[in-house]
């Protein structure tokens, strides 16, 4: 499906500014998007086109594309052919993501909160979990086993498991089947593992923490297979703020 030619954004009240280039695209894409015109796989017109559509720069149009691809609603590819300019696409988390991981670090968010919110989130997900029978609910599980097992070999790499831990809790919340919570929780496991890895550095008895660490995650996992949510919901609880404390001898952390 192609899109439309953009309509021209009207013209602004008198006295009030223009509104900058990338924010009309937006406010543009938006509605073509709400109104089904635009699907997600879609290509966007080219950056003549909207520049002349719009009586923008060129450059202003490049802008509005920079944007769009860090709000993960669009993926540019240079060159030429059918595979070339703009395709919708639609990576929330991503999005979610860069901005949580820029607000945390300004301070703005702290850290404590986002294990806080964390809490709220994953232990609803593992009740929801345990109503619910989400397609490749047996695959999921199986590959949460695996992450699991992996992250008991000696020796594995700390930057290695702490991915993997950051994917097992994605995975288990996919269990919920809420698309959401899901993207949020992703979300905020991509915008704070900088925090867990820089946390876990300075452990000298790294072994230790890990072994721990795995026994809760087996817990979690044996309490979701059996479908028992309040059983999971109290493991995942008392997972996080285990680890948070074990963290928190420096300034704020979240991890687990």
């Amino acid at each position: 499906m192609t899109a439309r030619p953009p309509t021209p954004p009207a013209e602004p009240e008198p006295g009030r500014r223009r509104a900058p280039g990338h924010a009309v695209i937006l406010d543009w894409l938006e509605g073509e998007l709400r109104s089904g015109r635009i699907q997600v796989g879609d290509k966007l017109p080219s950056e003549r086109t909207l520049a002349e559509r719009f009586g923008m720069s060129r450059s202003s149009v490049r802008e509005a594309g920079r944007v769009m691809d860090a709000m993960g609603l669009v993926r540019s590819a240079t060159g030429s052919g059918p595979r070339a300019g703009a395709i919708v696409v639609s990576e929330p988390s991503a999005a979610l993501a860069w901005a949580l991981r820029m607000h945390v670090a300004t301070r703005a968010l702290p850290v404590a909160d986002l294990v806080t919110t964390r809490v709220l989130l994953e232990t609803e997900a593992a009740l929801e979990a345990a109503e619910h029978d989400v397609p490749g609910r047996g695959a999921i599980l199986a590959t949460a086993h695996a992450h699991l097992d992996r992250m008991d070999v000696p020796d594995f790499p700390a930057r290695e498991f702490h991915r993997l831990d950051a994917e097992f809790h994605v995975l288990l919340s996919t269990l919920s089947g809420n698309v959401v919570l899901e993207t949020i929780l992703r979300s905020l496991r991509e915008a704070t593992i900088g925090y867990v890895e820089e946390a876990m550095a300075g452990v000298e008895d790294w072994g230790a923490v890990r072994d721990e660490l795995q026994r809760q995650h087996r817990d979690i996992l044996a309490a979701a297979v059996e479908r028992d949510g309040p059983r999971a919901a109290q493991a995942v609880r008392e997972h996080i703020h285990w680890f948070s404390r074990f963290t928190t001898a420096g300034p704020d952390a979240a991890g687990g």
